[in-house]
């Protein structure tokens, strides 16, 4: 009778402990494989793209590890990625076009972050990404300047896949 004791407050203490540890690890909802949808998508100056990029938010210790998969004007195949923490620091984007870009990611709140793109340390492209209530789709909001200095302003509209 004893153990069966020792046995149930043990797997109370155990139970109690997972608990606490999961909701102490709650996923972000960016986290996942989102779809831009090109019709509710704007792109200015342009062109918008002729495909839909498809983009991987995976957890990473302290931030996020983005794949966007995608094609440029052209039409030629695009891939980059970057592993960055939330903490406002420079982390390099692999496969950018331009050489010496970087990202710096700053959380705003449970559906909010910012990345502040660079080239070369100069500020270009600041992206406020923000998900959705309801978890289904996530805009993100690009203001700045390209790397010719054109003025950027899209509103990329992803969809969860």
């Amino acid at each position: 009778m004893r153990n069966s004791l020792i046995f149930t407050m043990l797997a109370a203490a155990a139970l109690v402990i997972v608990s606490a540890t999961a909701q102490g690890q709650a996923t972000d909802p960016w986290i996942g494989t989102w779809k831009t949808n090109l019709t509710k998508s704007t792109y200015s100056p342009g062109p918008t793209p002729k495909t839909p990029a498809t983009v991987t938010i995976e957890s990473a210790p302290n931030g996020i590890k983005m794949t966007i998969d995608g094609a440029d004007a052209k039409g030629q195949p695009t891939h980059t990625e970057s592993v960055s923490t939330f903490d406002g620091k420079d982390t390099p984007v692999d496969g950018a076009p331009a050489l010496n870009t970087t990202t710096a990611l700053k959380r705003i709140d449970g559906r909010t972050f910012e990345a502040q793109g660079k080239v070369g340390s100069k500020p270009t492209v600041t992206t406020r990404v923000v998900v959705a209530a309801d978890g289904k789709t996530m805009t993100a909001t690009q203001t700045g300047q390209n790397i010719q200095g054109q003025a950027i302003k899209n509103v990329i509209v992803l969809e969860r896949q």
